[in-house]
Parts: C-alpha cells; structure tokens; sequence
C-alpha cells in the first residue's frame, strides 16, 4: 500500500505538468463550457481518454516509438495545425453571426474535439514519449502489465476533473458576459488556437 500511495503521488503531480498546461485542448474547453454549458468538459475529456489510453498501451507494450516512424511528428503537426486553424476560423464565424449568447447542447461536437485536438497535438504525444513513457515504464517494474492500467486509472481523473471544473467555471460566466464581451472572449480563444497552429508548424521547421 504504502507503494502505491508513494506512486500514486508521483504520478499526479507529474501528470499535473501536461494536464493543467495551457494548450488548444484548454482553449478549446473553455469555448465550448461558454456555448454549452459544464458538462462539454467532461465530453472533451472522454474525447482525450479515447487518443490517450490506445497510446499509453501502445507505449506499454513497446509497439508505438518515433524510432519506428521518425515522420510521425512532422505527420501530426501538419495536420494538428490544419484542424486548429479550421476550428478557429469556424468558431470566429459562428460567433460574428450569433446575435445572442446562446447555450446550446451538442450531442457530439466536444467530444469529437477532444479526439481531434489531443491525437493531433505533437505536444501531447512527445509527453507521452518522454515523461509520460517513465510513468508507465515504472509503472511496469512494479505490477507488470496491469501496471499500464494502474497508471492510467491515476492519470485519467486528473483529465476529467480540470477539464470538468473549467468548463463549468466557463458556463457560469455567461450570466455576467454581455454579448459584445463574450464575442470579444471567443475571437480571443480562436486567437490561442491559431497561435497554438503557428507553434506546431514553428516544431517542425527547426
């Protein structure tokens, strides 16, 4: 037990470095906290737990490495970029067309997100190949391959509590934004996706 507990604390404050880092993941969650309400937090973390869990087995079991495919950065940061400079020109046209706040349920649009902008995110991915890789690897020495899972377990909820928590924090807001600043915030969150893009692209060029 008293293994475990010392893991357990291992494990979350490293995780704390990559789930509260702010990213396009965040960005993205706060947007649709705004538009829909508390609950697109945890859709976009179910999102992330879809990418995530396929690749810490992957990693667990050794199948997944750069070594392997040394153009999968390049791959995924070209394609990252595309989808966040997409969604960000989508969500600036639908708010310049909106005449009210409105919140509004999607049955799928969060989650989708959450998979597009965690499997597409060379960030993401590289944490998992170097820091996250350790976790697992100790993981491993520990409990073999349920060790995979442990760690995972430990990992996850991390991902769903802030996720969760800022876009409930994020529907509250709605109350006190007029529309003019509430537009004003979502130009801006599509301003960080955008930027978020250009850094992708930037990884690749040196």
């Amino acid at each position: 037990m008293e293994q475990f507990l010392e893991f357990a604390v291992l494990v979350i404050v490293i995780s704390a470095s990559g789930v509260m880092a702010p990213g396009p993941l965040f960005a993205a969650n706060i947007s649709y906290g705004l538009r829909e309400g508390g609950k697109s937090g945890i859709k976009m973390a179910t999102g992330h737990a879809i990418v995530e869990l396929p690749l810490v087995i992957l990693l667990g079991i050794g199948v997944f490495s750069l070594e392997s495919f040394p153009e999968f950065r390049t791959i995924i940061s070209i394609l990252g970029a595309i989808t966040l400079f997409v969604f960000a020109a989508l969500q600036i046209r639908t708010v310049l067309r909106e005449k009210q706040i409105a919140v509004t349920n999607s049955k799928q649009g969060a989650l989708i997100t959450g998979v597009l902008l965690s499997g597409l995110n060379p960030f993401f991915i590289i944490w998992w190949l170097t820091i996250g890789f350790k976790l697992i690897s100790d993981a491993m020495m520990i409990w073999a391959f349920s060790g995979i899972l442990i760690m995972f377990g430990l990992h996850i909820w991390m991902d769903f509590a802030w996720l969760g928590g800022v876009s409930f924090l994020a529907s509250k807001s709605t109350r006190i934004l007029s529309n003019k600043n509430y537009k004003i915030l979502m130009i801006g969150l599509s301003g960080m996706l955008i930027y978020f893009g250009i850094t992708f692209l930037q990884e690749i060029m040196y």
